[in-house]
């Protein structure tokens, strides 16, 4: 209690307003995580681990898809309009249009390769040309990078969360009355339009008006310039966070989909926090770009941050998952215990990754974060052909363990611009340093 006093007593009042934003994005996957884990856990129940594994993996195989429709656009865009917010009609409406193209691209690719990949699964199919239209719809999100821009992601929370309480209801509904499983995929798809027409009426309601929106072809090379590294950075994270559902589907059967997709569920459901008060963070970040001594020691005292959570986090979930997935999900899904049990230390390497992300924008070292985060795909796709026959889903869990830390942390060791934030990373699993300095100022 002490040590949090006193960590609360150093918050600098440009803090305090980066704090703010972080806690209503905390706030939204609050609801998410409790609300979302109770429906989710009871759709899981009702589907059983077989279906529940079709559709974890057809999350997955679209999820893959959802960085072509981003276009590693997100904080290209916040970091131009922070840096100057006279341009962002332009890049708000460039970036929309790109998006929407993005999005038609990403549905061509998906039915296209499921229909390669599914021959023998039509049910996977159907589920996987369903969800394919969040992708169109998720152009949408444009909105919610102007509102990190402006720090007024309660904005979003508001709409996002509107829509997801509808679609819970819905949900629990389809549970009552024993639909089938196309249902649940059309409800995932209500839950992304609900949210953007939500975030539309609060972008309207606070002066903003999408028909002020332009873009030009200046732009549009500008933003791709700057953008396509992080697309293949998150193409290959999105590789390598989803691949492991896919190669177990197609080398182990939905069973083991479902087992391991039940125990990364109570894993990733944290991963909101890193991106949560990182996103926040960002602009101060940004701000301290010329000043390395600042840059650095405001990424330090993240980091710090980031490994206190993590670790604290990790040892709780991996000492009780026994209980947490017999309390949760019961008897049949058993076996996921001992694999949540190791791939929650994942996040360790998953929190310090994404603290690194703001940093990497500032310096412009986007192509060497593209490097990192290919070598922590390549190495979880060569661990997985070698894991998944002989453990199955347990192989899936050690291979993404060791992937994250190849990508997130160790990789940094062996190149000269990022070998001192490999030195920050690892002092800041001291977790004690946090509360002997002043919080990152504005």
């Amino acid at each position: 209690m002490r040590l949090l006093n006193e960590f609360l007593s150093r918050l600098t009042p440009g803090f305090r307003q980066t704090l703010g934003n972080a806690g209503w994005l905390l706030l939204d996957r609050v609801v998410r995580m409790g609300l979302g884990l109770f429906v989710g856990v009871w759709v899981a129940r009702y589907l059983g681990p077989s279906q529940f594994g079709i559709f974890s993996f057809a999350l997955s195989f679209i999820g893959i898809f959802t960085t072509i429709t981003a276009l590693g656009l997100d904080s290209i865009v916040v970091k131009n309009i922070v840096l100057d917010p006279n341009v962002a009609p332009n890049v708000l409406g460039t970036a929309f249009v790109l998006r929407l193209v993005g999005s038609t691209l990403g549905i061509l690719l998906v039915v296209s390769l499921g229909k390669l990949v599914l021959p023998q699964d039509p049910l996977a199919f159907e589920l996987v040309c369903i969800l394919s239209v969040g992708l169109l719809i998720q152009s949408l999100d444009t909105i919610d990078c102007y509102f990190q821009s402006q720090v007024r992601s309660r904005l979003t929370v508001w709409a996002k969360n509107a829509a997801f309480l509808l679609v819970a209801a819905l949900r629990i509904a389809l549970i009552s009355l024993k639909a089938s499983l196309w249902a649940f995929a059309v409800a995932q798809v209500a839950e992304l339009l609900l949210g953007a027409i939500g975030m539309l009426l609060a972008y309207r309601l606070t002066g903003g008006r999408i028909t002020a929106w332009r873009a030009t072809k200046s732009r549009t090379t500008d933003l791709l310039t700057q953008s396509w590294p992080l697309l293949l950075s998150g193409m290959a994270i999105m590789v390598y966070m989803r691949i492991d559902m896919i190669m177990l589907k197609l080398m182990k059967g939905d069973v083991a989909v479902g087992i391991y997709a039940t125990a990364t569920r109570v894993s990733e459901v944290w991963y909101f926090v890193p991106m949560a008060i990182t996103s926040s963070v960002a602009p101060a970040i940004l701000r301290a770009k010329n000043n390395s001594k600042v840059c650095y020691d405001r990424i330090s005292k993240l980091f710090s941050l980031m490994s206190l959570i993590s670790i604290v986090l990790g040892s709780a979930i991996a000492l009780s998952a026994g209980w947490i997935i017999h309390f949760l999900y019961g008897d049949p899904f058993r076996a996921a215990a001992p694999v949540l049990a190791v791939h929650i230390w994942a996040s360790i390497f998953v929190f310090l990754g994404v603290a690194q992300g703001p940093w990497d924008l500032s310096q412009d070292l986007l192509k060497l974060s593209l490097y990192r985060t290919l070598a922590g795909a390549l190495s979880n796709v060569l661990m997985n052909i070698v894991l998944i026959p002989k453990y199955s889903a347990m192989g899936a869990a050690i291979a993404t363990v060791i992937s994250y830390a190849i990508s997130g942390v160790f990789s940094n060791a062996l190149d000269s611009r990022t070998r001192r934030i490999f030195v920050l990373q690892m002092k800041s699993l001291y977790i004690k340093s946090l509360f002997k300095r002043d919080i990152i100022t504005r």
